[in-house]
């Protein structure tokens, strides 16, 4: 008899599986229709790109922003609103950058279109005068280290156009603002310009965050826009004495209180376990930041206001955290994670929107096999609503300083990336180029995906 025992019990359970995943079915329809209808985000997201705009960590912006997140959740409803606080670093960008091409010819050179990287020294007053000298990876510039000292280095390191997921262009091109300032500085040179990381048609300047290595000296560091990156390229191809003169006015000042702001939907079984959904609440200082990173403040709040109006009262305590300085620190997530830590918290499962408010296609996670295969259980729940790809390894970079502390299951909302990065970290990132009806869609994928790991993980 004992051979039939578990065809039996399978049997027997296939009727409960099934009710139970058609009253989930019906509870995200549920989700979906209050967000595509009464939803606030994009509201939401109007008076923080429009009356804050630009929100970098330290800047006259960030406590109007932390005030605006504090509003935002009292009137979605949390049942707690509170500041944590951490201190982050204070970089000021000071007057606009000036790049120009000089050259022995007499024809027009328009100026050159550059953004410093975030965390760069400034040039000086007098700026910086020399040749240029054009590298296509670090292999290259090893290979060109004696032609380096007393020059402006030019990583013109293309975005690979193969990738469909463009995040992983990002991923190989990014080290090279992130650490090609200290890479060049070893060898002698005086300053370096990365091709911003876009394969955008534009020439907007792509800035971002980069750090120095202690052991060389500190240069500036700009970001250029593809076409003018295409134009310098030329110019010293077929100008051999084009030097390129760079005046840069950014420095770092002493770090300063922020604050990350958390808003609280107390659980109904296990209150003192937490389910954690955010965005980071900082942004570059010359766009609205309006997919980077304020969708994802908007949606996470949206989460809890869509519980909040059906009704629906999670078992674990819903915690929805507009984390401070991502872009250039990440001061928040890992100030976040140190509390949580310190005072033994448990904490089921991170959520992180941080990849642009675009049509959501689904979502990256990083958790053991098994919540894995649970997650991907669920995708006849989400596929209705055009999400359905739950195979990529990922999490958000500030929920990832959870995972890293507690090794709490993490994942991150995952949108259609191919407009991204035409945007990011650039002055173009603005409310205008959010849709609405993509930004709804993916606070519902997101509430959707935490009530059913509330009822599951």
């Amino acid at each position: 008899m004992r051979k039939y025992i578990v065809p039996i019990l399978l049997a027997c359970s296939l009727p409960a599986l099934a009710m139970a995943q058609e009253k989930d079915s019906v509870t995200m329809r549920k989700l979906a229709d209050e967000v595509l209808t009464h939803s606030t985000a994009y509201e939401n997201l109007r008076n923080l790109t429009k009356n804050i705009g630009g929100r970098l960590a330290g800047s006259p912006q960030m406590p109007k922003a932390e005030q605006w997140g504090v509003a935002a959740l009292k009137a979605a409803g949390a049942d707690t609103v509170y500041l944590q606080e951490c201190m982050v670093p204070h970089w000021v960008r000071g007057a606009r950058e000036e790049a120009r091409i000089i050259s022995k010819r007499r024809d027009f050179i328009p100026p050159l279109n550059v953004l410093a990287l975030g965390n760069s020294v400034g040039s000086g007053p007098d700026g910086v005068t020399a040749e240029v000298l054009e590298v296509a990876s670090f292999d290259d510039l090893e290979a060109k280290k004696d032609k380096v000292k007393g020059k402006i280095v030019f990583y013109n390191v293309h975005f690979n156009p193969t990738y469909i997921k463009t995040f992983h262009s990002y991923r190989d091109a990014v080290m090279y603002r992130g650490v090609g300032a200290s890479r060049a500085a070893k060898y002698g040179a005086l300053a370096v310009i990365v091709r911003s990381m876009s394969h955008g048609a534009n020439n907007f300047p792509h800035t971002g965050a980069m750090r120095y290595d202690s052991a060389y000296p500190r240069i500036p560091a700009v970001a250029i826009g593809l076409e003018d990156a295409d134009r310098l390229s030329q110019r010293i191809k077929d100008d051999t004495d084009a030097r390129v003169f760079l005046r840069t006015n950014c420095e770092m000042l002493k770090d300063v209180v922020g604050h990350n702001v958390i808003g609280e939907l107390k659980g109904s079984k296990y209150p003192d376990q937490y389910l954690t959904v955010g965005g980071h609440l900082d942004s570059w200082d010359v766009a609205e930041g309006a997919h980077d990173d304020g969708a994802g403040c908007v949606q996470s709040i949206e989460v809890l206001r869509a519980f909040k109006a059906l009704g629906i009262k999670p078992e674990h305590t819903l915690r929805v955290v507009l984390f401070a300085n991502e872009e250039n620190g990440t001061r928040g997530g890992t100030k976040y994670a140190a509390v949580a830590k310190a005072k033994n918290e448990q904490h089921i499962f991170a959520l992180e929107s941080d990849a642009g408010g675009f049509t959501p296609r689904g979502f990256s996670t990083t958790m053991d096999a098994a919540k894995k295969a649970k997650i991907a259980s669920w995708r006849p729940l989400f596929e209705p609503y055009g999400i359905y790809d739950f195979k990529e390894e990922g999490g958000g970079t500030d929920v990832g300083q959870l995972n890293e502390a507690l090794g709490t299951p993490m994942a991150e909302l995952f949108p259609d990336s191919q407009r991204y990065f035409d945007i990011h970290h650039a002055a173009n990132d603005v409310f205008e180029a959010v849709n609405k009806r993509e930004l709804e869609l993916g606070a519902f994928g997101m509430a959707g995906l935490i009530y059913l790991v509330d009822l599951n993980f």
